[in-house]
C-alpha cells in the first residue's frame, strides 16, 4: 500500500481535520480548571524549589504536559463543543494519563472498546465523529474510518508524524526499518502500519542480538522465534538485514535510541566497509524533543542529594518509566504513581508500581526529619496532578 498516498488523500477529505477548529477560546477557562496550577507556576519562579518546614520539594526543570499533548487535548475538547450533539468516539486513550481520559468520558466521549487485544468499531457508524489520539493511529484504522464515512479529528503528535515520515523513507530506498520501542504500544503499532519491512527492537540487548546476527554469530530459527511478533510479515533475516534504517518510539529513552543508532552504524561499517555504508545504512534524528528535555531535566535532577523521588505518569506511559529508570540507575529510593490518591496521608504509605512489576504498598513512604523529594511528571501529566502530590507531601512534612 502506498501509505504516503493515503495520507495525502485523506488530509484533502472535507471529512479530516488535523488543525482544530478555532475555539482555543471557548476551552481555555475548563482546561485551565481541569489541568492548570498556581502553586506549580509558583514553584517555577522560585526556581523549581519549595521549602515547607522539614519538606525540601525540588522539581524537575522539564516536566509535565508537553506541546504535542497540550494540543491534543485542547483538541479533543474543542471538538466536543464543535460536535455538541454528535456521537464522538476516540481510537484509544488520548494519551496516558487516567485523569484526562476520565474528564473526556464525561463529556460524553466514547473509548473504541478492546477485547483481547482487538479493538472493536462495529459500534462506530458514518457521520460518527472519531479522534485519533496524540500515538496515532494505523494506517488500517484510518482506512476503516474514512470508508466508513467519519469525521476524522487527527491530533496525532507532529513527532510521531515525524517517525512516520522517516519509515517511509526507509521503505521508499528499499531499507528496512528497525523501530526501537515497545511492540504492543500504539504508536509503535502505527509507526509499523506506515513501515515496509520492519524489525522492532525493545532495548540494546535485543539490537545487539540483532547485530550479532548481521555479522554471521546467531541462529536462524532462534532468530524468528524470538521476533515472531515484532517483525513485518514474511521477514526474512538472512535478506532483510542487508539494508537498515533505524526509527524510534518518541518516548523511548534518547540515549539507547542513539546507542543503537551508532551499533547498527558500526555493524554495517564493519560488515561492507566505509565505501559501501551509505548504501547500507540509513540515519535519521527521529527522537522527540520533549522526551529528550525530560531526561535532560531528570538526570540533572537526579545529580542533586535526594532522599526520594516520586515520579508521576501513567502506568502505561512508556516517557514516564523511562523517568523512573533514570531515578532507579542512581540508586534513589523512588516511586511511580499515576495519581496523587496514590498516596495515603493518614497512614503515611504509597501504592506505587515498581518497574516490571505490579501494584505495591509500602509504609513509612515520608522519612522522619529533614527530607529532600525529587519529583518530576510524564508528558501527559498535568501540572494540577503534581500540585496534588506536592500538597500531600507537605501534609504527611507537618504530621
Amino acid at each position: 500500500m502506498d501509505t504516503h498516498a493515503f495520507k495525502r488523500s485523506l488530509h484533502h477529505s472535507e471529512r479530516y481535520n488535523r488543525r482544530g477548529f478555532g475555539r482555543a477560546e471557548e476551552v481555555a477557562e475548563s482546561l485551565e480548571q481541569a489541568y492548570q496550577s498556581g502553586l506549580i507556576g509558583t514553584i517555577r519562579d522560585n526556581g523549581y524549589r519549595l521549602e515547607h518546614g522539614r519538606l525540601n520539594v525540588r522539581l524537575a526543570e522539564a516536566f509535565g504536559f508537553c506541546w504535542g499533548v497540550e494540543r491534543a487535548v485542547a483538541m479533543a475538547y474543542e471538538t466536543r463543543k464543535h460536535y455538541p450533539s454528535e456521537r464522538l468516539w476516540i481510537t484509544n486513550e488520548i494519551i496516558h494519563n487516567p485523569s484526562v481520559n476520565d474528564h473526556l468520558r464525561e463529556m460524553n466521549v466514547q473509548f473504541i472498546p478492546v477485547d483481547q487485544g482487538v479493538k472493536d468499531f462495529s459500534g462506530v457508524t458514518s457521520g460518527d465523529v472519531v479522534i485519533l489520539p496524540a500515538f496515532g493511529a494505523t494506517v488500517q484504522e484510518m482506512q476503516l474510518l474514512n470508508e466508513r464515512g467519519c469525521h476524522i479529528v487527527d491530533t496525532t503528535c507532529p513527532w510521531v508524524s515525524k517517525v512516520w515520515n522517516t519509515v517511509e523513507k526507509h521503505k521508499k530506498h528499499t531499507f528496512t526499518s528497525i523501530i526501537h520501542g515497545k511492540v504492543k504500544h500504539e504508536e509503535t503499532l502505527a509507526t509499523s502500519s506506515f513501515a515496509g519491512t520492519y524489525l522492532v527492537v525493545l532495548d540494546l540487548d535485543e539490537a545487539q542480538y540483532v547485530a550479532d546476527y548481521i555479522l554471521g554469530r546467531g541462529n536462524r530459527d532462534d532468530f524468528i522465534k524470538r521476533f515472531a511478533k515484532a517483525c513485518s510479515p514474511g521477514f526474512d533475516p538472512d535478506q532483510d538485514l542487508e539494508r537498515l534504517g533505524v526509527a524510534n518510539q518518541t518516548t523511548m529513552l534518547k540515549s539507547e535510541t542513539e546507542e543503537i543508532g551508532r551499533l547498527f552504524e558500526r555493524t554495517m561499517l564493519s560488515k561492507y566497509g566505509p565505501t559501501q555504508l551509505n548504501d547500507h545504512f540509513l540515519a535519521f534524528n527521529t527522537i522527540c524533543d520533549a522526551t529528550q528535555e525530560r531526561q535532560d531535566a531528570m538526570f540533572s535532577l537526579v545529580d542533586e542529594p535526594l532522599d526520594l523521588m516520586v515520579v508521576i505518569g501513567g502506568f502505561n506511559s512508556s516517557n514516564t518509566t523511562h523517568l523512573q529508570e533514570i531515578a532507579i540507575s542512581r540508586g534513589i529510593r523512588s516511586f511511580h504513581i499515576d495519581t496523587p490518591e496514590r498516596i495515603d496521608v493518614g497512614n503515611n504509605s504509597i501504592e506505587h508500581k515498581p518497574l516490571a512489576a505490579e501494584l505495591s504498598r509500602e509504609g513509612d513512604f515520608l522519612p522522619e526529619g529533614p527530607v529532600r523529594v525529587g519529583i518530576t511528571s510524564g508528558a501527559s501529566t498535568p501540572d494540577r496532578a503534581v500540585e496534588e502530590v506536592i500538597e500531600k507531601l507537605m501534609q504527611l512534612s507537618e504530621s
